[in-house]
């Protein structure tokens, strides 16, 4: 397997620190590495000065505007959602939304990656152009 070829198996991988998605990563990198050792480490644990946090499956994400449009979706990009995102289904005004939306204004067609594992709270992630081209409403 090239880098590249693995590369295009563990970018769709919904990772964070703990669940599924770590695991399944070291699985696929373990067929190159045999020698690999997967330890894992139950959430709650105390390791030094750190506690290992709950882990986290998110299922389906995504933002539409009042015609069901879809904005983004998770299935096409997991980058769009905040890891450990607490679930939330709801309808907002854009004003309100903006509180909850993570871009990069210097990287305009970038999505970032952001994660909250110790705070409780739900965000999205997109391009800044996606952000600037949201339009008012909910």
């Amino acid at each position: 397997m090239t880098p590249y070829q693995l590369l295009e198996r563990l970018f769709p991988i919904n990772r964070s620190i703990t669940g599924q998605g770590v695991e399944q990563s070291l699985e696929i990198i373990k067929t190159l590495l045999p020698a690999l050792r997967i330890l894992k480490i139950p959430s709650g644990t105390q390791c030094f000065d750190w506690v290992v946090p709950e882990e986290w499956h998110a299922r389906n994400a995504f933002l539409e505007d009042d015609s069901g449009e879809r904005i983004f979706d998770f299935k096409e990009n997991n980058l769009h959602l905040v890891g450990y995102s607490t679930p939330i289904d709801t309808i907002l005004p854009l004003e309100e939304l903006q509180e909850h939306l993570y871009s990069l204004e210097e990287l305009p067609d970038a999505i970032p990656y952001v994660t909250s594992y110790y705070k409780k709270r739900w965000g999205f992630c997109l391009s800044d152009r996606q952000r600037k081209a949201l339009k008012p409403g909910n």
